[in-house]
């Protein structure tokens, strides 16, 4: 596997996992009062983002194999750019129901 592939995979296993770092035991009524794990998480959420544009470059065929990977990247736009804002709520639901998912595509890709 090329090196810059690798390093995109484990750059966006680490991020995933320190968003789940800072969000276990909290529930959605602690996430809507803490603006600092809010700042984290989304900038988590752009390197994220950023480290599946660089495996695009790299190998857009191995970047199929992570779900939701086109989601992801405009997710880490509208972060980045804040076009309409940052919904919570959309983040905590994205927490709660697709970060496992992307942390085992990772993982898996990089054996």
């Amino acid at each position: 596997m090329d090196e810059r592939v690798r390093e995109s995979l484990q750059d966006i296993v680490e991020q995933a996992r320190e968003i789940r770092e800072f969000t276990v035991g909290m529930t959605i009524e602690l996430y809507l009062e803490d603006r600092k794990t809010q700042a984290a998480v989304e900038r988590k959420f752009e390197l994220i983002g950023e480290a599946l544009n660089r495996l695009r470059n790299a190998d857009e065929k191995l970047l199929e194999r992570i779900r939701d990977y086109r989601s992801i990247i405009s997710f880490r736009n509208i972060l980045a750019h804040g076009y309409d804002g940052v919904d919570d709520l959309v983040v905590w639901g994205i927490i709660e129901n697709d970060l496992d998912g992307l942390i085992e595509d990772a993982e898996r890709l990089l054996g």
